[in-house]
C-alpha cells in the first residue's frame, strides 16, 4: 500500500520506532522523539543496505519518491547509491576547503613551521 501525504502528517510516535512502507524499498521511519525521516532499502552484492534520504517535511513524499527513482538508476547502473553519496559529500567538503584563504593559511603554516626549525638549536653538537 503506497504512502499519502494524510497518512505521514496522522503518523504519531510510538514507544518504539516504526516503518510506514512505501514502494521500491522506500519507507517513513517514525521515531519516539516524534521526528519522520525517509529511509531507503535496498541490496548490492547481496547486502542489504539503507540510504538515508532526509526528514519529513523538508524532503516531501514526492521528492523521497524521486530520489528512491534516481537510487534505483544509480543501483542499476550498477553502483552502490549509499557509496555515490558518500562520495559526493566528501567531494563537497573538500572543495569547500579548497579555498584561496585555506591555501594561503597552509602556506603560512608551511613556513612558520620551517623557520621555526631553522631558527631553533641545532640538534646534534659539532665540534
Amino acid at each position: 500500500m503506497a504512502l499519502t501525504d494524510i497518512a505521514i502528517r496522522n503518523a504519531k510516535p510510538r514507544a518504539k520506532p516504526y516503518k510506514m512502507g512505501d514502494a521500491g524499498g522506500l519507507y517513513l521511519m517514525v521515531t519516539p522523539a516524534g521526528g519522520k525521516l525517509w529511509r531507503l532499502k535496498f541490496r548490492v552484492a547481496g547486502k542489504e543496505k539503507l540510504l538515508s534520504l532526509g526528514g519529513w517535511p523538508d524532503v516531501s513524499l514526492a521528492n523521497a519518491r524521486k530520489e528512491r527513482d534516481t537510487a534505483r538508476e544509480t543501483l542499476a547502473a550498477g553502483a552502490d547509491p549509499a557509496r555515490e553519496k558518500q562520495q559526493a559529500k566528501h567531494l563537497a567538503r573538500v572543495s569547500a576547503a579548497n579555498t584561496f584563504g585555506e591555501i594561503a593559511q597552509e602556506l603560512i603554516d608551511k613556513r612558520l613551521r620551517a623557520s621555526r626549525r631553522g631558527s631553533g638549536l641545532p640538534m646534534s653538537k659539532t665540534t
